[in-house]
C-alpha cells in the first residue's frame, strides 16, 4: 500500500509550540512544530475516541529523588482534553503505558511547505 503525500500547510504557520488540524480524506490530522521539526497525530485519542489533537501543547515533571519540580518536555505533549491523557508527539506514547499509542504519520519539509503522508 504506497503513501499518499498531502501538503498541510507552510512552514510558518505552526509556530513552535503550537499546532494545526487539518482534514486529509477521511483523517483528521494535527500537525505540530517542536523546536522546527513537524510531526503529526491523528486527532482521535486512543482511550476514549476525542480530538487528541485539540487538547495542550505542554509538557511534564520528571521523578525525582529529592523534593523538587523538574519541568521537562516542554511543548512535547499533547495533553487530551476530555481525560488528561499525555502523548508524546514525536512518538504517539501514552506517558504512563507505553504499549498504548496515538497514530503517527510521517511529515517531510521541502522548500517552506509541510506534507503529511499517509
Amino acid at each position: 500500500m504506497s503513501k499518499k503525500k498531502y501538503t498541510v500547510c507552510k512552514v510558518d504557520e505552526v509556530r513552535p509550540g503550537q499546532q494545526k488540524i487539518v482534514q486529509l480524506d477521511k483523517f483528521s490530522v494535527g500537525v505540530f512544530n517542536i523546536g522546527g521539526e513537524y510531526h503529526a497525530l491523528l486527532n482521535v485519542c486512543p482511550h476514549r475516541g476525542a480530538a487528541l489533537c485539540e487538547g495542550p501543547v505542554c509538557g511534564t515533571t520528571q521523578p525525582t529523588d529529592q523534593r523538587e519540580f523538574i519541568y521537562c518536555q516542554e511543548n512535547a505533549l499533547v495533553r487530551c482534553a476530555w481525560h488528561g491523557w499525555e502523548f508524546d508527539i514525536k512518538s504517539g506514547e501514552f506517558l504512563v503505558d507505553p504499549s498504548i499509542k496515538a497514530k503517527t504519520f510521517p511529515v517531510s519539509v521541502e522548500a517552506d511547505e509541510v506534507f503529511v503522508h499517509i
